[in-house]
C-alpha cells in the first residue's frame, strides 16, 4: 500500500472531494483523505493522506492554519464571499486607520458564527443544503482564535491581508463580521491558504504535476507494484511528527511494539526520564517509524496514540 501526505495545491474550481477523488485516480488506490476543506473558490494547499496515513487526517486537520485573503468593503452576500448573490451594497466612507483598527479587534480568542453556507451538519443535514432549500436556522457560536493578521495592501474598497487561525476559523465570515464593526459591510473576494498543519505554499503540487511526476518515476511499473516506488512527492508520516523526540524500542520488545502494546521505560533505548505526558515518536530497533505514544504518569508506562503498520 502506498502511504504518505502529499502537499496539493488545489487550484479554483474544485471542490476538495475533487481533489481526492483525482488523487485516487492518480495513484490507483482507494484509501485517501484530506485535512480541511476548502472552497470551491479558494486555493492553496491541501495536505492528502494516502494509505496508512490517513490515520493522521484528524490530528492534521486539528492544526493552526494561515491565508492571504482579500476583503471587499461595501458588498454583502449570501454566502459571505463573492460567489453568492448580493444582498446589499453600501458606500465606503472608512479611513485606512479605521479598517486596521477594525482588524486588530478580531486577535486572539473569540466565538464566531458559521456561516449558513457551509459543510456543518446541524440535526443531520448540512448547512449549505439547508441554505440553497431557502432555510435558515440558527447557529451556535464556536471558539475560535485569530493568532495573526497583517495588511499586505490596502486600496479601498479592497484589502488584502495574511492571518493564520486556529482550526474551525470561517475567512469569509471574518471578513464579513468586519464590515459589519465598519458599518459598511464586506464580504471574501478571494482565499489562499498559503500554510496548513506545516504544509507550505511553495512546496504544494498541483494534481497535473503528481500525475507528471507517476508517470515519470513509476517507470512503466504496474500500479500494484507501486508500494515499493520511492515517489518524490510522498512525504514521511513521521515527518508530520518532527517536533515529537525521537525514540527507539530495544530489541526484544519489538513484537510488543509491532502489536500495537503499551510499552514500559526500561523497553526504549535513551529514555532516562519520563517527562510529563509528552508524545514521543517511537522507531523499531531497526529505525523503522512505527507509531506515536504518550507517557502515562499514573500507569507509569507509553500508551499507543498512533500505530501506521498492520
Amino acid at each position: 500500500m502506498i502511504t504518505g501526505i502529499v502537499n496539493v495545491y488545489k487550484e479554483k474550481g474544485y471542490t476538495s472531494f475533487d481533489v481526492v477523488a483525482c488523487m485516487r485516480g492518480i495513484l490507483k488506490t482507494k484509501k485517501i483523505g484530506h485535512t480541511g476543506t476548502l472552497d470551491p473558490d479558494a486555493q492553496g494547499v491541501l495536505p492528502v493522506c494516502i494509505g496508512k496515513a490517513t490515520k493522521v487526517c484528524d490530528l492534521l486537520t486539528d492544526r493552526d492554519k494561515e491565508y492571504e485573503a482579500v476583503m471587499l468593503l461595501g458588498v454583502e452576500t449570501d454566502t459571505q464571499d463573492a460567489t453568492g448573490a448580493v444582498v446589499a451594497r453600501r458606500a465606503v466612507t472608512v479611513q485606512e486607520d479605521a479598517v486596521r483598527e477594525a482588524l486588530r479587534g478580531f486577535l486572539g480568542e473569540q466565538m464566531q458564527v458559521p456561516p449558513m453556507y457551509s459543510a456543518l451538519k446541524q440535526n443531520g443535514k448540512k448547512l449549505c443544503d439547508l441554505a440553497r432549500a431557502g432555510v435558515t436556522v440558527e447557529r451556535k457560536p464556536r471558539p475560535v482564535c485569530i493568532h495573526e493578521m497583517e495588511i499586505l495592501d490596502m486600496q479601498l474598497p479592497r484589502v488584502r491581508f495574511r492571518v493564520r487561525c486556529s482550526k474551525g476559523t470561517y475567512i469569509r465570515t471574518l471578513c464579513s463580521d468586519v464590515g459589519e464593526r465598519l458599518g459598511c459591510g464586506a464580504c471574501m473576494e478571494s482565499l489562499l491558504r498559503t500554510q496548513a498543519s506545516g504544509f507550505r505554499l511553495e512546496e504544494a503540487l498541483r494534481l497535473a504535476e503528481i500525475e507528471k511526476l507517476v508517470q515519470k518515476e513509476a517507470k512503466g511499473l504496474p500500479p500494484e507494484e507501486w508500494e515499493r516506488v520511492p515517489f518524490s512527492f510522498l512525504i514521511p508520516v513521521d515527518e508530520v511528527f518532527g517536533s515529537y523526540e525521537r525514540v527507539q524500542v530495544r530489541r526484544g520488545f519489538e513484537k510488543m511494539l509491532c502489536n500495537g502494546n503499551r510499552l514500559r521505560p526500561e523497553m526504549l533505548d535513551g529514555r532516562r526520564e519520563e517527562r510529563g505526558t509528552e508524545a514521543i515518536r517511537i522507531y523499531d530497533a531497526a529505525g523503522h517509524f512505527v507509531g506515536v505514544y504518550q507517557f502515562d504518569a499514573e500507569r507509569e508506562d507509553y500508551k499507543p496514540l498512533k500505530v501506521f503498520i498492520g
